[in-house]
């Protein structure tokens, strides 16, 4: 007789009707990321501050101090005259008389002073060079101007060195040094990205290639196309390469410590520092002291000092500007090779940590 196994077949449901309902896993939501955001927003408002800052400090009220300026005449009448305008300009003019015209016409393209002011019986004239600043002639004549009209005379300027044809403002080699400027510096991060796959000769001779792209690419735009330079081509290549060169390796060597900080900073260094302490826009006899003082050692200062001497003043010296200009290579090349070092030992220091971990696994197993 065969028994019959009347026991119910399982079923998937079967299973499932006995067994604990399973909590659902409650999804948390992603964070954000307002904490990141507002910690990347402190690099536009800090570029908006430093431009802010600088610019405006720099170029919103130019006011005369110190200016170097000459009357012709070596009478007492003129003696006392140069000495009365002094006192009257409140230490805005520096005064000095000089024999003749021919002298302070000399004076002017050697600039040592900004303009010279010569009164006649009939006439008064003002010897002052555009290509030198544009905006420093016309402040001046702004002064002398008013002394023309108290002593009822007419008045007319006399550019002893003006500006060039395609540059009627003398502005255009600031601008080639902004286009310097913003190629040197912009190139510094893309090539530090790149710089820890090689090794540190080729980190030099990528920054020193870049430069050297840069550099061309100023002359060829300032030279055969606008103009604005006309000769010296070789010189003014090889000055801006070094300037172009000192910028990229300072860019290289800061990456690896400020990271995304490192456009902001050169921003703040080469342009909000550069550009308004250069004297292309006004002479540091006509801004602040601080900017002043930055023009003095500043790198940007010693390029225009120097392509401006070579454009419009050949036969003036150039080599205290080319002196600065290779002292700020020093820093930069320092700080490419700190930086190499570092990452070097933080290379090493992972690399025995990795073995020493191996090692432990190995004894625990």
């Amino acid at each position: 007789m065969t028994s019959t196994d009347t026991t119910a077949p399982s079923t998937p449901a079967a299973k499932h009707s006995n067994s604990t309902p399973q909590k659902q896993a409650t999804s948390k939501p992603a964070p954000k990321g307002w904490g990141k955001l507002a910690r990347t927003m402190l690099i536009p408002f800090f570029l908006c501050a430093i431009m802010g800052l600088f610019y405006l400090g720099a170029f919103h009220q130019p006011t005369p101090h110190n200016v170097q300026v000459a009357v012709v005449g070596d009478s007492a009448a003129t003696k006392v005259f140069a000495q009365t305008l002094q006192d009257e300009s409140d230490g805005a003019l520096n005064v000095r008389t000089v024999e003749n015209k021919e002298t302070a016409q000399q004076l002017v393209e050697n600039r040592e002073i900004v303009a010279a002011y010569e009164s006649t019986k009939d006439s008064a004239t003002l010897y002052a060079s555009s290509a030198a600043s544009e905006t420093s002639v016309n402040i001046a004549q702004k002064v002398f101007m008013n002394v023309a009209y108290k002593q009822g005379q007419p008045f007319h300027a006399e550019d002893v060195v003006p500006a060039g044809e395609h540059d009627s403002t003398g502005q255009g080699l600031f601008f080639l040094l902004v286009a310097l400027s913003i190629g040197g510096y912009a190139s510094a991060v893309p090539l530090a990205g790149f710089m820890g796959k090689v090794k540190l000769p080729i980190r030099f001779a990528m920054a020193a290639v870049a430069a050297a792209v840069v550099a061309t690419i100023a002359v060829i735009v300032s030279g055969p196309i606008y103009q604005i330079i006309q000769n010296h081509y070789a010189s003014i290549w090889l000055i801006s390469w070094v300037y172009a060169a000192s910028i990229i390796m300072l860019g290289m060597g800061l990456h690896p410590m400020l990271r995304h900080w490192t456009t902001p900073i050169l921003t703040m260094c080469f342009v909000a520092l550069n550009f308004t302490s250069s004297g292309g826009i006004f002479q540091p006899a006509m801004q602040p002291g601080f900017f002043g003082a930055l023009n003095t050692f500043w790198n940007g200062a010693g390029w225009l000092h120097a392509v401006q001497t070579l454009v419009y003043f050949p036969g003036q010296g150039i080599g205290m500007d080319i002196l600065r200009l290779i002292l700020w290579l020093i820093p930069g090349a320092a700080l490419m090779c700190a930086t190499h070092a570092w990452s070097a030992h933080k290379t090493r220091l992972a690399n025995e940590n990795a073995k020493i971990e191996e090692i432990e696994r190995t004894v625990a197993a």
